[in-house]
């Protein structure tokens, strides 16, 4: 299970022509695997696998709005690579707005999960969106990317809910089904 902030449909064509932009530049000496643009989001927790009776409680505690937060703007665009240094394993697209406000939703999502007792991952939230990942890198394939960071908004769209996700596996890769969606409320 994983909560994030899908994408709507403009949104995503806009991504996926910007990813396979980046794809054609980037992909000749890398050995990149995109990831399928239909399945582009911006993870907010992962949870991994939860079992029944939590995952029932994570689905109900993720149908409920999330109180305090507006809807808000948020626009994607500029190129990028995790881990900050050595050999890439992610590609993805950052937040050209509204990354304030998506670390705040984060938060407030992850709290709400830390109520039942869920444990996330104690590092640093960076919204962006993946876009491909590395099978074989190399620290000097960081450079293929060059200075597509200062690139136009690939995408923009309003942010009015979260969605709670499940992940399956097949042989063609993961497909996401989902579960609850959480609508932002200004309303405490």
């Amino acid at each position: 299970m994983f909560v994030a902030v899908d994408l709507d449909d403009a949104s995503r064509a806009l991504v996926g022509s910007e990813q396979r932009r980046a794809l054609t530049h980037v992909r000749e000496k890398a050995s990149l695997r995109p990831v399928d643009p239909r399945q582009v989001h911006v993870t907010l927790a992962f949870l991994g696998d939860v079992r029944s009776p939590l995952s029932e409680r994570v689905t109900e505690a993720m149908a409920s709005p999330v109180a305090g937060i507006a809807p808000f703007r948020l626009r994607i665009g500029g190129l990028g690579v995790f881990p900050p240094r050595g050999a890439p394993r992610v590609l993805w697209l950052g937040l050209q707005a509204g990354a304030r406000e998506m670390i705040a939703l984060q938060s407030a999502v992850a709290r709400r999960l830390g109520a039942l007792g869920i444990v996330l991952e104690d590092r640093a939230f960076h919204p962006h969106v993946t876009i491909a990942r590395w099978r074989d890198a190399r620290p000097s394939d960081r450079s293929m990317v060059g200075d597509d960071g200062a690139l136009g908004a690939a995408a923009e769209m309003t942010v009015d809910c979260v969605t709670l996700f499940e992940s399956r596996l097949s042989s063609e890769g993961a497909s996401h089904f989902p579960l609850a969606h959480a609508h932002l409320s200004p309303n405490p």
